[in-house]
């Protein structure tokens, strides 16, 4: 019911937004918008059916959205991307397929056409409680609103080969904040529980965004996280995101994850979702 509250409002906020903003406004002063939202849907019903089968709904509701304000001498940009999903499969309850705030901001000093010195903090955490279902359809909360939150802020140099890529290697620090999944953040050596695990280390962040086609767009954030503590175990995570545009308001998303952070799972994590929806970008 939380999870299916969260959603309302935040397809309640993309609706009223889009209605309210005029297609043909820009942004005014040194400031450049831009905000795009998806809704995706599927739903197949059966009764009598000889064939067999069972009913399913899905939804997801994407946001992704940038304001950067570039000046002669500085460029502060500020992202963010936010999904949150449920499916229903034949009697059993909704359950979440995708969930995800991601926020960043990166201040950056124009020393020269390439090579440029910045500050950066990132956010990353989810909107709803996660749930891990065992064979029997039990389930076991693991996460929930900023249970885990990571948040990382850096200090080094961005180098900009071509308009598409963009790359910056830092020193900073990394913190994963919890409260009562402390599992994230918990160093199993030691005799206390940590609810904040605080890292120094190096980061590598690579973005691409790459126009394949008229209609095909290529999106793909790659970090690197090295903590001074434990060289040997870095923390990798990637982003990447296929977008096809039918026309303007129909496009597929083709979306893979994967996350690895030994302190959270000794496995490699993959997420792969693939979307058909309704694409409208607000300013």
């Amino acid at each position: 019911m939380y999870s299916f509250f969260i959603a309302m409002c935040y397809l309640l906020g993309f609706v009223s937004t889009a209605l309210s903003q005029d297609e043909s406004t820009e942004s005014s002063g040194p400031w450049g918008h831009s905000l795009a939202g998806s809704v995706a849907l599927s739903q197949v019903a059966f009764k009598d059916w000889a064939q067999g089968g069972e009913s399913s709904m899905a939804w997801t509701l994407i946001f992704d959205g940038k304001h950067e304000r570039n000046d002669e001498e500085t460029n502060w940009r500020t992202s963010y991307k936010s999904a949150l999903g449920q499916t229903r499969q034949g009697d059993s309850g909704f359950r979440k397929t995708d969930d995800k705030i991601d926020v960043e901001t990166v201040l950056t000093y124009k020393l020269g056409p390439y090579i440029n010195p910045f500050v950066s903090a990132t956010l990353k955490t989810q909107f709803a409680r996660g749930l891990d279902f065992d064979a029997l359809g039990n389930s076991t909360p693991v996460s929930q609103f900023f249970d885990p939150a990571y948040l990382t802020q850096t200090v080094g140099a961005g180098y900009e080969p071509i308009d598409e890529i963009k790359t910056r290697l830092a020193i900073g620090v990394r913190e994963t904040i919890t409260r009562t999944y402390n599992t994230f953040s918990d160093d199993p050596s030691t005799a206390n529980i940590e609810k904040i695990n605080t890292e120094g280390g190096f980061e590598s962040v690579t973005i691409i965004t790459w126009a394949l086609a008229e209609n095909i767009l290529f999106n793909g954030k790659f970090e690197t996280f090295i903590p001074l503590n434990n060289v040997n175990d870095p923390i990798l995570r990637s982003d990447t995101t296929l977008t096809l545009k039918v026309n303007k308001y129909i496009t597929t998303n083709i979306n893979v994850q994967v996350v690895r952070d030994l302190l959270a799972s000794p496995e490699t994590q993959i997420k792969q979702a693939l979307s058909v929806g309704l694409s409208y970008s607000i300013f």
